[in-house]
C-alpha cells in the first residue's frame, strides 16, 4: 500500500524530471529553427526577426531573475527604498524611484509594499491576538514615519504611472502598513490572469456566489443573483448548472472591482439584461481574475472533471454549504483537488440563515477533514483584512488552507474574498507550468463555429508565443495526422489582441478548417522543419488506484482525463505479480486509447475514473 502523498510526491518529481528534459530539447530545437532564419536572406525583415531573437534570448535570463527574488531579498529592497525616502534628498528619492519601478516590473506590474514590523504569520493566522513581541522581520516604525513613508512612496508610484492602494493598517500595536502597488498595464494582452475554479456540491452557493461578485448586486435570498450565470433554458428552470461556466471579475488599477454601473439594482430582470460585456472589462482591469464555474451534480461530474484538468486553475474554491456542511460531491471535489495538487480555498456560505450550533458544526467538520491525513492542511479562518492579504502570497506554498465565511444577502465576507482574489498571484506567473522560451504548443479546450469567422478554438499556451498571421499546424485527427492552418485572429477574454504567450488563455480564429475536424484535446504547435509532433495510441504510466471495489485486470475500461484530453482507455498490460489491482495498489501500467491517438508526453498527470473507480498517475513511457 503506497500513501497518496509518498506517491503525488514520487509524480511530482517524475514530471519535475521529464518537464526539465522536454525544455532542454525544446531550447535545442529553437536554436536550430534560429540558425535556419538567421542563414535565410529575408528583406525587409531584418528588424522583427532581430528583435523577436532577443526575446526569446531573454526569456530564460528574465525568469532566472525573477526565480532569484525570494522573499528575503525583496525585503531587503523594501527596506532600502524606505531608508532613501526618509533621508529626503533627491539623489535618494530618485533612487528609490528606480528600485520601486525595477520591483514593479519584475512583479508583472504589481507588488505588495509593506511598511514597519511584520507580526509573526503563525500568531497572525492561528487568530492569536499580536502583542509588541511578536515581530518577524522588518524594521519598527513610527506612526509619524509611517505616514511620511506613504506619502512618498505614493507620490514616486504616481511618478512611473501607477496607483498606490492601502490594504491594511496599524497605528497601535506594532504600527504597519501593507500597500498595494499597482501598474495599469500597457494592453490587454499583457493584463494578469488568475483562473479559478469553483466547485462545490449543489445548492452549496456557487452560482449565486458569483453572481454576487461578478455583477456586484447582494442576492434576495431566493436565487436572484445565480439567474444572471445561466446559460441554458434547462439551468433557469431546475436552478443547477450543468455546464462549464466562465466568468471574469476585474480589478482596476487601485485593486476595486470592475462592476456594471445597474449593480445596486433590485430588478433581476435589469441585472441579467445590464451586465457589463468581457471587452469593457478587459479595458479597464489592471487584473482579472476568471471563474470556471462547474457543475456540483453527480451527473455532470465528467464535466466537472474536465474542467479541473484542462483548465490549468491556480486555484480551486470549493463553496460549502453553512447549513448542510461538506456534502456528497463536495468531498468527491475536494478529493480530485487535492489529487491533482491545486491548492484550495474553503468559502462556507449562507452564514447569514444558518443557526450557530449548525454553523460551528460545518467549521469543526471542515477543519476535522482538512486537517486529516488524507489532505494534510493547515486552516486559516480569514477575519481580518491582514490575514486575507498575507494568506493569498502564502497558501499555496506552505500547505494552508484559507477558510472564508459569508453571506451574499447581507455581504458578510465578501471583502475578504475580493480582497484575497484581487491579491492572488497570475496564472501565468508559473514559470514552472509555463515556459515561454520553449516551442508553441496551445491546448484546444473549447470548439465553436462563428457566423462570418469559421472555426474557434479556445484554450491555454503551455508553451511558446505565439501571433496572428503565424503558420501552424493542429492535430493529431483519427490517423494522428497534423493539418496545416493559420491563425487569422486572436482573442482575449473576447478583446482583440496581436499576439500571446505561454499561460494565457486565448481564442483563436483559424483560417480554412471546418468545424468538425476539430476536437476538444487537440494542440497546435508552429511549423517547424523537423516536422509535427508523434500522436501516440499506447503508452506506460505510474498508476495508484484510489478506489476500486473489486479488482482491475486487464482489458478494464475507463475514462481518462489528462490535460485538455478525454478520452476512454483500455489497459493491455501491468507489472503486477498476480496480474490484478486493488485499492491502494501501485504499479506500471501500459494504457491504450480506444478511439483515436492522441499527442501525450512524458511527465503528464492523469486521472482515471468509471463509476466509483478512481485511479491517479503519471505517464512515464510513450510507446
Amino acid at each position: 500500500m503506497t500513501s497518496l502523498r509518498t506517491f503525488q510526491n514520487e509524480i511530482d518529481e517524475i514530471r519535475h524530471r521529464e518537464v526539465v528534459k522536454q525544455r532542454a530539447a525544446g531550447h535545442a530545437t529553437l536554436e536550430r529553427e534560429k540558425d535556419k532564419e538567421h542563414k535565410k536572406p529575408s528583406v525587409g525583415s531584418k528588424g522583427v526577426d532581430s528583435d523577436e531573437k532577443a526575446t526569446v534570448k531573454d526569456a530564460p535570463a528574465v525568469k532566472a531573475h525573477a526565480v532569484l527574488d525570494t522573499d528575503d531579498e525583496l525585503g531587503k529592497t523594501e527596506e532600502e527604498i524606505q531608508t532613501c525616502l526618509l533621508s529626503g534628498t533627491q539623489t535618494n528619492h530618485d533612487r528609490a524611484r528606480d528600485m520601486v519601478a525595477s520591483i514593479l516590473t519584475r512583479g508583472r506590474g504589481e507588488h505588495i509594499f509593506r511598511i514597519g514590523a511584520r507580526p509573526l504569520h503563525t500568531k497572525l493566522f492561528s487568530g492569536e491576538e499580536i502583542t509588541a513581541g511578536d515581530k518577524d522581520g522588518g524594521i519598527s516604525r513610527t506612526v509619524e514615519e509611517l505616514d511620511i513613508l506613504r506619502e512618498r512612496i505614493t507620490e514616486i508610484v504616481d511618478e512611473v504611472g501607477g496607483k498606490t492602494t492601502v490594504l491594511f493598517e496599524e497605528r497601535i500595536v506594532l504600527p504597519r502598513i501593507t500597500l498595494l502597488l499597482r501598474l495599469p498595464p500597457p494592453s490587454v494582452a499583457l493584463t494578469p490572469e488568475v483562473r479559478c475554479a469553483v466547485v462545490g456540491n449543489v445548492d452549496s452557493g456557487k452560482s449565486t456566489t458569483l453572481g454576487v461578485l461578478t455583477r456586484g448586486a447582494l442576492d434576495d435570498g431566493r436565487g436572484r443573483a445565480r439567474v444572471s450565470l445561466f446559460r441554458h433554458k434547462h439551468e433557469i428552470e431546475s436552478g443547477r448548472t450543468s455546464s462549464v461556466g466562465m466568468e471574469i471579475l476585474g480589478f482596476g488599477p487601485s485593486g476595486a472591482p470592475i462592476l456594471p454601473s445597474t449593480s445596486h439594482s433590485n430588478d433581476p430582470d435589469v441585472l441579467r439584461r445590464e451586465k457589463m460585456s468581457w471587452e469593457d472589462i478587459s479595458l479597464q482591469a489592471s487584473k482579472i481574475v476568471s471563474f470556471s464555474d462547474l457543475a456540483g451534480h453527480e451527473r455532470y461530474l465528467k464535466t466537472t472533471l474536465y474542467g479541473l484538468t484542462s483548465g490549468s486553475p491556480s486555484c480551486v474554491i470549493l463553496i460549502v454549504g453553512g447549513n448542510a456542511g461538506l456534502i456528497g460531491m463536495s468531498k468527491e471535489h475536494l478529493a480530485i483537488a487535492l489529487a491533482l495538487s491545486v491548492p484550495v480555498v474553503v468559502c462556507i456560505t449562507k452564514v447569514d440563515m444558518t443557526p450557530a450550533n449548525v454553523l460551528a458544526e460545518t467549521i469543526k467538520q471542515v477543519t476535522k477533514i482538512l486537517k486529516s491525513p488524507g489532505c494534510r492542511k493547515t486552516p486559516v479562518f480569514v477575519k481580518s483584512m491582514e490575514i486575507a492579504v498575507e494568506i493569498s502570497q502564502t497558501f499555496a506554498k506552505q500547505r494552508l488552507c484559507p477558510i472564508i465565511q459569508l453571506s451574499n444577502v447581507t455581504g458578510e465576507g465578501l471583502d475578504y474574498v475580493r480582497t484575497f482574489l484581487n491579491l492572488l498571484p497570475a496564472s501565468e506567473g508559473d514559470t514552472e507550468k509555463f515556459m515561454v522560451d520553449q516551442p508553441l504548443e496551445y491546448c484546444v479546450t473549447e470548439v465553436w463555429s462563428v457566423p462570418y469567422v469559421g472555426t474557434v478554438v479556445d484554450g491555454i499556451l503551455n508553451a511558446g508565443r505565439v501571433k496572428a498571421g503565424d503558420n501552424i499546424l493542429i492535430g493529431p485527427d483519427s490517423n494522428g495526422n497534423f493539418q496545416p492552418t493559420s491563425i487569422k485572429s486572436i482573442q482575449r477574454k473576447r478583446a482583440p489582441v496581436n499576439s500571446a504567450e505561454a499561460g494565457q488563455c486565448v481564442s483563436l480564429a483559424l483560417k480554412r478548417m471546418r468545424r468538425a475536424a476539430v476536437r476538444k484535446g487537440m494542440v497546435i504547435v508552429h511549423k517547424i522543419d523537423a516536422g509535427p509532433p508523434r500522436a501516440v495510441r499506447q503508452f506506460e504510466g505510474q498508476v495508484l488506484i484510489l478506489y476500486h471495489n473489486t479488482t482491475l485486470q486487464r482489458n478494464y475500461q475507463a475514462m481518462l482525463h489528462c490535460g485538455a484530453i478525454r478520452q476512454t482507455v483500455r489497459i493491455i498490460g501491468m507489472d503486477h505479480p498476480q496480474g490484478i489491482l486493488r485499492t491502494g495498489d501501485r504499479a506500471t501500467v501500459t494504457f491504450e486509447f480506444i478511439s483515436q491517438p492522441e499527442y501525450i508526453k512524458e511527465g503528464m498527470k492523469l486521472l482515471f475514473r468509471e463509476g466509483k473507480t478512481k485511479g491517479l498517475g503519471v505517464i512515464t513511457r510513450i510507446l
